[in-house]
């Protein structure tokens, strides 16, 4: 990866904390130079450098203006002679933001858009485009999308979680409530990953099935441990394509479940009972609290204490690993939090102008936050985790030989 120098004035650091523009203004001045760097690593040569390395000129700038959270920047993009300067930095920028435009610009051309999707998308586009120009635009990113969600998957995965959410969709003149199968992987060195996103019709078993097939079918294996809701159809499409994976029930939406059974002028106290038990060392101290738990309030509140009987040992399939592995495989949080950051682009939708639309979308981002896991810091040190895995597979071996 390139190294590059940059230089801030102080005129600037000034502003940053002076004015609204002021992050915009840093921001556009870190970018520039960027881009000046990256001509001179494509040249091989800086400005009025001569040497034999030299792979062309350079031709001037063009201007060029980049939507961006902190407002509009503009930017200089180096010219050369001989050929084109090319740079990852729009290739790979906001994707989701570009599927979110998209989006807005599919809503305005067909005709369904609220008065706010069209004030935004004239404000960003101006009026001058078309069906033939979105249908370009979708071209160059779609394909990109759809070689992310089939790409193969290398390596085993110990750890998964997968959840839903529902959208709704313009299908054939009419909307419909669609659901969108995400799932995330913890694979063998600890990084996190983004396996993949399905999009279905419900949250049935055949659904959930199909979306599992297809991670299979790229290659998905080594599964330990699988982290979800307590939906029927998705438990059951889970054990049939991950036989001898332990199932770990979310322990988030089971508190909820348990607390919708209890009186809300007592749903503290539950709760405060519940993290205890929840967060005990040991599987044993949990179900020794448990017994205690059942014993204060199961003529009190029965139904919620007969549910947190049910779903115990579900709940506590975490309490099996390693102590340090424990808290951030008890529940699909890590999911839920993709979900909300989906949401917030869902929503100036509301109801997507198709499912290609809603594809679009949902992926870039997905895909955008895989590349920042998979290029970041290690989610899990894994050693404690294989170590402790040593012990259960001599015993597998022996009992192979036997």
């Amino acid at each position: 990866m390139a190294r590059h120098q940059l230089t801030i004035d102080d005129e600037m650091l000034h502003a940053l904390f002076q004015d609204d523009e002021g992050l915009a203004r840093l921001v556009e001045a870190v970018l520039n130079q960027i881009l000046k760097g990256q001509v001179s690593d494509q040249l091989q040569a800086l400005p009025y450098e001569r040497s034999e390395e030299r792979q062309g000129q350079r031709n001037g700038y063009r201007p060029r203006e980049m939507k961006t959270r902190v407002g509009p920047l503009n930017l200089q993009i180096p010219r050369v002679r001989s050929g084109s300067f090319s740079t990852e930095m729009f290739a790979r920028y906001q994707r989701s933001e570009q599927a979110l435009v998209l989006a807005m610009m599919e809503m305005v051309v067909n005709g369904v858009s609220t008065r706010k999707v069209r004030r935004i998308t004239e404000r960003l586009c101006g009026t001058a485009f078309s069906k033939s120009t979105v249908s370009e635009l979708c071209k160059n990113l779609d394909p990109l999308v759809r070689e992310w969600n089939t790409r193969p998957l290398e390596g085993g995965y110990p750890f998964v979680l997968v959840d839903a959410m529902v959208f709704k969709a313009r299908e054939g003149g009419r909307v419909r409530s669609r659901s969108a199968h995400i799932a995330v992987g913890i694979n063998e060195e600890g990084y996190r990953e983004v396996l993949g996103l399905g999009l279905g019709d419900s949250e049935s078993e055949s659904s959930w099935s199909e979306f599992f097939r297809s991670l299979r079918d790229r290659g998905l294996h080594g599964v330990d441990l699988l982290i979800s809701d307590d939906h029927g159809g998705l438990v059951k499409a889970a054990r049939k394509h991950f036989e001898g994976a332990v199932w770990q029930r979310c322990q988030t939406h089971f508190k909820r479940n348990i607390l919708d059974k209890v009186p809300k002028s007592h749903r503290d106290e539950v709760y405060a009972q519940l993290q205890v038990i929840f967060d005990a060392p040991h599987v044993d101290t949990a179900r020794l609290l448990l017994e205690g738990v059942l014993d204060q309030y199961a003529e009190r509140f029965p139904r919620a204490m007969a549910c947190l009987e049910e779903g115990f040992e579900d709940a506590t399939a975490a309490m099996g690993l390693p102590a340090k592995y424990r808290r951030l495989l008890r529940s699909t949080n890590m999911v839920e939090r993709l979900i909300r950051e989906v949401r917030r682009r869902e929503r100036v939708i509301g109801i997507f102008p198709n499912m290609d639309s809603a594809f679009r979308l949902l992926g870039a981002y997905l895909m955008e936050r895989d590349e920042d896991w998979i290029s970041g810091r290690k989610y899990f040190d894994m050693a404690e985790y294989w170590e402790w895995q040593k012990p259960k597979d001599t015993t597998q071996d022996k009992a192979a030989d036997n």
